[in-house]
This record gives structure tokens, sequence and C-alpha cells, in this order.
């Protein structure tokens, strides 16, 4: 049987939860649903934890980004996708992806690709362009740096301009 949490047990157990590491208002409201929480005392707590800065949502996007970009080696495009699906505001998507400092993005996606390139198999320059510039895009990379980082390496294609 399941054990039933009193509002305040579930406040504790979600200001427990959230000292943890950083999350976002859903993540807390899936797990405070999941302890059997009602929506209005989910609504309730979430509101207690944004007020006393468990929760913040700007903060939360900024750290998660960071760590995106860094260790999982995302661009901002796949990035952004997934704080959508968070429900992270848009204003607050746009102020986390500006933290980002442009050279070391860039830096990241010229050795990602320069990796890849190394592993490509294709008949032709066409369609190791073709390749590289997919694998560039399934990590949330813009068009525009991959073909700037496609010039630096050396594998520019007349095709893709």
């Amino acid at each position: 049987m399941k054990k039933e949490y009193s509002v305040e047990e579930a406040r504790n157990k979600a200001e427990a939860y959230c000292s943890v590491a950083e999350r976002c208002p859903m993540e807390v409201a899936t797990k405070l649903t999941l302890w059997g929480v009602s929506a209005e005392s989910v609504d309730e707590i979430i509101g207690q934890l944004i007020k006393e800065k468990f929760i913040d949502s700007l903060r939360y996007a900024k750290a998660f980004t960071r760590d995106k970009y860094r260790f999982n080696q995302w661009g901002r495009v796949k990035i952004a996708q997934a704080l959508r699906m968070k429900q992270i505001a848009s204003t607050e998507i746009r102020l986390a992806l500006e933290e980002i400092d442009e050279e070391e993005y860039r830096s990241i996606l010229r050795s990602l690709m320069a990796k890849k390139l190394k592993t490509i198999k294709a008949a032709n320059d066409y369609e190791r362009s073709g390749k590289l510039i997919r694998f560039a895009v399934g990590h949330g990379y813009e068009m525009e740096s991959i073909l700037d980082c496609m010039k630096q390496l050396g594998c520019e294609d007349e095709s893709f301009d």
C-alpha cells in the first residue's frame, strides 16, 4: 500500500528533493503527484517552494543549458527544445541560451565534427558532407554554425552554400 503524505510532509520532502539538485516546477509537480498529493496541494507547495527559492526556473534553465552544452555537447536548438518540454518560459530559455560562451560553443562543435568526420564512411564528398551535417543537426546545432565549422575543417561542399 502506498503511503499518503500530509501537505506539510510533502512540502518537507519536496524541499529535500530540491536541495539535492536544481529542479524545475514540472519535475517537482510530477514527483508530488507520484507521492499522492492532490492537485490543489501541488500548486500550493510549488508556490511556497518558489517563494522560498527552492525552485527558480531561470536558475534551473541556466544550469541545464550549461550542463547540456558542456557535458552532453548539445547545440542551442536541442537545449531550447528540452527546456520547452520541461515547460520553462521562452524568455527564461532565451536568457539561459545567452549565457553560452560563443567561442566555447564553436570549439565544442568543431571538435565534435572533427571526431565524427574521422568515422564517416562515404562514397564521395557530397555524401560525407551530408552525413556530417545530419550528425551536427541531430545534436541541435544551427546550420550557420555547422557550415562555418565545415569550412574550418576543410570539408565544405559548394552545393550546401
